[in-house]
């Protein structure tokens, strides 16, 4: 297992996603599986602070879901 820390750097989560990739397919319960998981919350967090996503606004909402249930606007 590799030793995993805070992302703290554009560099350092560009390589953590590059790891992640390749452990993607660990089997359930590995060593390597395990790394993932870690990986993913610390890509996770690293992205709510430097990539955070609105919430959408209410008419935002309303136009997303009529998109998804083939409703149009007249």
């Amino acid at each position: 297992m590799v030793d995993v820390k805070l992302i703290e750097t554009e560099e350092e989560y560009n390589d953590a996603i590059m790891r992640l990739d390749q452990l993607f397919d660990a089997p359930i319960g590995s060593n390597e599986a395990k790394e993932a998981d870690v990986l993913a919350l610390l890509i996770n967090q690293y992205e709510e602070e430097h990539y955070p996503i609105d919430e959408p606004t209410s008419e935002e909402h309303l136009r997303i879901r009529m998109e998804e249930t083939g409703m149009k606007e007249d």
